[in-house]
């Protein structure tokens, strides 16, 4: 994942697309659009092979629908859907273990069943159609939440505040750095929007220097939960985006302070500001990578004693993914348009809701094992 971010934000912050493909330069479409063309087209060139090389070398076999594989998914969440199903079974059986089997008597009880069967295929029919159904998948996942192991209800407090406050950066980073670090306005002047280009492509830099940190700290993940846990790893590093997110916000008033301070008010970053700016893209990077990984493995562990219950977990935790998204999606807008504008007032509620889930993480998360590699890969 590190690898492919690097090579995909290299490529964003290079501006000469335009000059290696000069056929998508139109009259309609300036050096910019022809940059954006140029990065769109490898993107699909790359997903075009990697899906030729999936389909052609991956094959699938079809696994007949059963009774007891549908069970083996949701019974381990869906508590007591098995000892049911294992109930019913044994008093069936014990039905029939304690008298004899009488074929030539017909009680009046077994005709009105008989009589019924045909009324009930067609219900029937309809309720494996749905158990088969793409609906069924959203239905599991719900309904597991109300028998999901007692942690693990922290566990998606932490991830849906953990996620609030990644999801404010994800949208507006390069867009911070052409606005508040460079100064630039997309619908601005010449000079403007050049300096406007020129920050979302240090940002595009930014961003590869947080992939390289990635990479690197996916490798420190392992030892450090081994050492002090998985609990406290991921709490360390929502304090980390606190500290991050607040700088942001401080760091975008001081680039507006000595921007205005210039008696001619010169487009362009500040070269300590923009060093400070490339330095904290950089830090979250190790983050990143704890928030890509500890949650899941958390999630593995406490639901390690289910078998099955593990993949409908990690469903209900993407949920705590989703939900934060859909929020941010719609309400950064607002927020930023409510407090004046620009993106800081979203960066400075980011900060509030890392730090709420630093506290709830080391509060509230339960304390698990520190060995981090065996919950990653349990076999049930």
């Amino acid at each position: 994942m590190a690898v492919g971010n690097v090579l995909g934000f290299s490529a964003g912050a290079s501006g000469n697309w335009h000059k290696w493909f000069p056929f998508l330069m139109t009259r309609a479409c300036c050096e910019a659009c022809g940059n954006l063309k140029a990065a769109f087209l490898i993107a699909v060139v790359f997903l075009l092979f990697c899906m030729a090389v999936t389909l052609y070398f991956a094959e699938e076999i079809a696994l007949e629908p059963k009774d007891a594989q549908q069970l083996s998914d949701s019974a381990p969440l869906l508590n007591g859907s098995r000892d049911d199903h294992d109930a019913s079974s044994e008093q069936t059986n014990g039905g029939l273990s304690n008298g004899h089997a009488d074929t030539n008597h017909v009680s009046p009880n077994s005709r009105a069943e008989d009589s019924t069967d045909a009324g009930s295929n067609s219900n029937k029919d309809d309720v494996e159609a749905f158990n088969d159904g793409p609906g069924a998948v959203l239905v599991k996942i719900l309904t597991s939440m109300r028998h999901l192991p007692p942690g693990m209800y922290s566990v998606l407090l932490v991830m849906a505040l953990t996620w609030l406050s990644w999801f404010p950066f994800f949208l507006f980073d390069t867009d911070w750095m052409g606005r508040e670090v460079y100064h630039g306005d997309p619908k601005g002047n010449a000079s403007e929007r050049k300096a406007y280009d020129d920050g979302v492509r240090e940002g595009a830099f930014g961003l590869l220097l947080n992939s390289v940190v990635l990479g690197i700290g996916s490798f420190l993940i392992d030892p450090l939960c081994r050492m002090i846990g998985a609990r406290l790893v991921w709490a360390i590093s929502n304090f980390i985006v606190f500290a991050c997110m607040l700088a942001t916000t401080i760091l975008s008033w001081i680039s507006y302070d000595l921007y205005s301070s210039k008696l001619q008010h010169i487009v362009g970053a500040d070269k300590t500001v923009k060093t400070s700016a490339l330095i904290l893209f950089s830090l979250l990077g190790l983050p990143l990578s704890i928030t890509y990984s500890v949650p899941f493995s958390v999630t593995a562990e406490l639901t390690a004693g289910t078998g099955g219950g593990q993949g409908l977990a990690t469903g209900v935790l993407n949920l705590a993914i989703v939900a934060p998204q859909i929020v941010v999606s719609l309400g950064a807008g607002p927020w930023d348009k409510l407090l004046g504008g620009g993106n800081v007032p979203a960066f400075a509620l980011a900060s509030v809701f890392s730090l709420a889930a630093g506290v709830l993480a080391v509060i509230k998360l339960p304390k698990l094992s520190n060995n981090y590699q065996s919950a990653g890969f349990h076999m049930g």
